[in-house]
């Protein structure tokens, strides 16, 4: 993996030129080994890379790397993971390599491909992760590619000076930002920004499957590649014998995850992985070995003063690497630790994110890092392939609700919000009983919700409220009213957490948090082939009864222990309901005080109080809300408060 940046401009300027060879250093953390600068010559154009050496490690694969003719540039963050068969066929056409990398064969595909009426099509061929930007002089174009399923991040700003585009939003210029007061609502909402929308006005994100296309004129034409509508929108093609028989979808899970952790095991530096004790981590591993016996894995140990039970993860995670003979790494994290991190995360992540799991892959890559590990493989999608969250079985007997008059719902709900929210079953009966009371199609939005919308709008200043458009709308919801009525409520959900939940949570903080310790994290289970089949198996075989997940149990049957594949479902987490009510009680009154608040002027200070208050006391779980507040006000004083001139052309 490495970073990469650049610029298109109608006039060339010495800012210009600064500004990228700034690029170097804010994204040295993601390619420590080599990095490049390319300004082109009769254009106001410049490219830069930061480079983490995986594949041919040799000087071969620096980059920008330029075409024999000169006239085409290329800046690449990722990996092709069947690069060699595509280089065998590059070479049958003519073709010549100078490295053994696949940057080299993205360039030379492009070439293949520039006279046509669509030169990428060759997108389509790729099986990988990425992020790249290829300049060809001849055309006066720049195109901008993001992968399929967002595992790769990428940034842009278009302003009078030009375009701009970044790995991450923190490299490119932060002069003259405004609040996007939209975004900071859904992220408020979700605990996370989602679609193209980040907190400032000035700067999106390409999506998941797009590309961009910037002219000699700066006009710019942004269009998906990939549509993941795509996967599940065509026909299955197996006979009805097949579709009606779970043997054929456990073997073909069993083949699909094996073939793709074997195709993401290729790199020519050392590979380790995340083992959690979870399900997915561990058919991650189980696999992984076959290949390497004696791969490192890395795992966490969150520790709470407050709480005497056993971490089931670290529990889990030994039984794992006992059975299968791999040896285990472990890190200790208590909540001083917890703290201590947590500005740097939110510089790190450059969106504000409430997700304490992004501190555990921080800590487990710099452990990595340590160990010599460059390469860290994850059970990362699993479960929003395979269908493993506890919304996953409330959708499915969502039709229960149906039976129940509205108002009975309601009652129920009034009855469940009244008990303990202390204590988990309390907070899991409640949040299901508050879905009951939604509609059909506003229920599958509010799966992703963590505080009503009446309530967080409490929570606002009056200023902020007439800030906020009367009816916002929310990518979530646009998305979700495209999907066809034909395809299952279980996959429609499916296809809401691919399109968002993934990109724009899991991936966002697992790429920003190992990537600051020069560390690539690959995900198996968001393989193309693997993803495309998973899409053609029917939810009865993805949730039964109460499995979730269920035909990828039956298959990993063959390789882990039972008590391992029928665990409890545990989130790759910290104890942060217990650290937020005692070890960092002070912090947070201290974080979200009345003086803070106030001079911030985004939140009524009363309205906070009376929150924490109500969490604390157990008569309402807001830790995820109360979190992603101290998230955003620790996001505000790194962007906003303290002045950054490093990327100013002022």
């Amino acid at each position: 993996m490495c970073g990469i940046a650049g610029y298109f401009s109608l006039i060339d300027s010495l800012d210009h030129h600064h500004w990228l060879g700034s690029t170097v250093e804010a994204l040295r953390h993601r390619g420590p080994d080599d990095a490049g600068i390319y300004h082109a010559p009769f254009h106001s154009l410049g490219l830069s890379h930061t480079r983490l050496s995986v594949l041919d490690t040799s000087h071969l694969g620096h980059q920008p790397m330029v075409s024999k003719d000169g006239h085409v540039v290329l800046v690449f963050n990722g990996e092709i993971y069947n690069f060699k068969d595509l280089r065998s066929d590059l070479f049958s056409q003519g073709f010549t390599f100078s490295s053994d990398s696949d940057t080299e064969v993205l360039l030379n595909l492009y070439l293949l491909n520039r006279s046509t009426p669509n030169p990428l099509s060759f997108l389509s061929s790729l099986n990988g992760i990425f992020a790249f930007a290829i300049w060809d002089s001849l055309k006066a174009q720049l195109f901008l590619v993001r992968d399929a399923y967002g595992v790769k991040p990428l940034y842009y700003r278009e302003s009078s000076r030009g375009f701009f585009f970044s790995s991450e939003l923190k490299a490119l210029p932060l002069d003259s930002l405004t609040i996007n007061s939209n975004s900071i609502d859904h992220y408020l909402s979700y605990l996370w920004c989602p679609g193209s929308g980040t907190p400032v006005n000035e700067i999106k994100k390409l999506g998941p499957g797009e590309s961009i296309t910037i002219s000699s004129d700066l006009s710019v034409d942004r269009s998906p590649w990939y549509s993941l509508l795509s996967s599940y929108s065509r026909p299955n093609s197996h006979s009805s014998k097949v579709l009606n028989s779970p043997d054929y979808y456990i073997d073909a899970t069993e083949f699909h995850l094996q073939n793709a952790v074997h195709r993401q095991m290729v790199s020519d530096v050392p590979v380790g992985a995340f083992l959690s004790g979870g399900l997915d981590s561990s058919s991650v591993v189980a696999f992984a070995r076959q290949l390497q016996p004696q791969l490192q894995c890395f795992t966490i140990n969150p520790l709470s003063a407050s709480s005497s039970e056993l971490n089931s993860d670290c529990f889990y995670a030994s039984q794992v690497a006992e059975h299968l003979n791999v040896p285990i790494n472990v890190v200790d994290i208590n909540a001083t630790d917890f703290i201590s991190s947590l500005n740097d995360l939110i510089v790190q992540l450059d969106e504000p994110l409430a997700d304490p799991a992004a501190l555990n892959v921080l800590y487990i890559s710099q452990l990595a890092r340590q160990s010599g590990i460059k390469v860290l493989l994850s059970g990362s999608g699993g479960d929003d392939v395979f269908s493993g969250y506890r919304r996953h079985l409330a959708v499915n007997t969502e039709f229960l609700w149906e039976f129940l008059p509205l108002r009975l719902r309601n009652y129920l709900h009034q009855l469940a919000s009244r008990l303990d929210q202390r204590s988990s079953f309390n907070r899991r009966l409640c949040r299901l009983t508050k879905i009951g009371t939604f509609t059909s199609d506003s229920r599958i939005i509010n799966f992703f919700r963590w505080i009503d919308r009446s309530d967080l709008i409490k929570l606002y200043s009056p200023c902020f409220r007439e800030c906020l458009e009367a009816f916002p709308s929310d990518p979530i919801g646009d998305f979700f009213a495209s999907i066809p009525t034909h395809i299952s409520r279980l996959d429609q959900l499916l296809l809401l957490e691919q399109k968002f939940f993934l990109p724009d949570h899991n991936l966002l903080y697992t790429d920003k948090m190992s990537m600051a310790c020069g560390v690539e994290v690959r995900v198996p289970f968001l393989d193309h082939d693997l993803v495309r089949f998973a899409s053609t198996i029917p939810p009865r075989f993805k949730q039964r009864r109460d499995h979730g997940k269920w035909v990828l149990k039956k298959a990993m049957e063959r390789h882990l222990p039972h008590d391992v594949i029928y665990r409890p479902k545990v989130g790759f987490g910290a104890p942060l309901r217990l650290w937020l009510r005692y070890e960092l009680r002070d912090w947070l009154d201290d974080l979200l005080s009345h003086d803070s608040l106030e001079k911030r002027g985004l939140f009524d200070p009363l309205a906070v109080r009376h929150l924490i208050n109500r969490n604390l006391h157990g008569s309402i779980d807001a830790t995820y809300t109360l979190f992603s507040l101290a998230c955003i006000e620790i996001w505000f004083r790194q962007y906003f408060d303290i002045s950054n001139n490093s990327h100013s052309f002022d």
